[in-house]
């Protein structure tokens, strides 16, 4: 469990379980990444969990699988569960937390990275006297923007009746809150996915390029939505090469 009682927002939510983070350790690993799958706010995809998690180990870096709350739930809920597990890995020891997510878990992952705060200094938890924000972050065919290129489904999903709320969509379109504090971030889409549009990514690209953020970007080709680790659809197929190389670069290995 992530938290010490009852999770905030959980009246909204009473039928879930509480959010957890399933742990895939690495041997001397100074970074941790949480892993959070996509499913359009309503589940999560199990091949975007736990073999997500395998490939970043087998390169010497720490995973968490984290198990946030969906549809039907407060909007703040997902937002509250990822940057919990961010300050849980910081007291837990790690030098640095990397936050990844697919689709609705990819704007989830960019969630966490424009809208961390500081901590409470005044908290009688130590974990939430730490800053929840990531030192990285990795959205793989994100749902970036709750705008013009969003996907349907999950901003139905988040925001429930607030899906046509102009407050909300900003808040949690990412690209509009990027500022020179934001982490930087490893990038991919594929140019063919028909259900979250490349677009999103670029609109995240532009933004952090507009603020001097350092990022790495990958449009591949080919490839549908929700391809995963993509083993036989190359060149996608070669991200996960690629973004562990990117955060080994960070420090992320032993």
């Amino acid at each position: 469990m992530l938290w010490p009682g009852t999770a905030p927002y959980s009246e909204y939510s009473p039928d879930q379980p509480q959010p957890s983070l399933k742990a895939f350790p690495a041997e001397g690993a100074r970074g941790a990444v949480i892993v959070l799958p996509g499913g359009a706010y309503a589940y999560k995809a199990p091949h975007e969990g736990d073999p997500v998690a395998r490939m970043l180990n087998a390169q010497g870096i720490a995973a968490f699988v984290l198990d946030y709350r969906v549809a039907p739930c407060h909007c703040e809920a997902p937002l509250a569960d990822v940057k919990r597990a961010v300050r849980v890995l910081r007291l837990a020891g790690y030098e640095k937390v990397a936050v990844l997510g697919f689709s609705a878990g990819g704007n989830l992952c960019c969630a966490s990275a424009v809208l961390w705060d500081k901590g409470d200094p005044d908290s009688d938890d130590p974990a939430e006297r730490l800053s929840s924000r990531p030192d990285a972050f990795i959205p793989c065919y994100a749902v970036v923007s709750m705008g013009r290129y969003t996907h349907t489904g999950s901003r139905e999903n988040l925001l429930g009746a607030g899906k046509d709320d102009p407050r909300l969509i900003s808040r949690f379109s990412a690209e509009l809150n990027v500022t020179d504090e934001t982490p930087p971030a490893f990038i991919w889409h594929t140019a063919e996915d028909g259900s979250v549009p490349p677009q999103n990514s670029l609109l995240l690209a532009k933004a952090l390029a507009d603020h001097g953020i350092l990022f790495e970007l990958h449009i591949y080709p080919r490839g549908h939505h929700g391809i995963g680790l993509s083993s036989e659809l190359p060149p996608a197929s070669g991200w996960g090469t690629d973004c562990c190389r990117f955060l080994l670069s960070y420090g992320f290995g032993a």
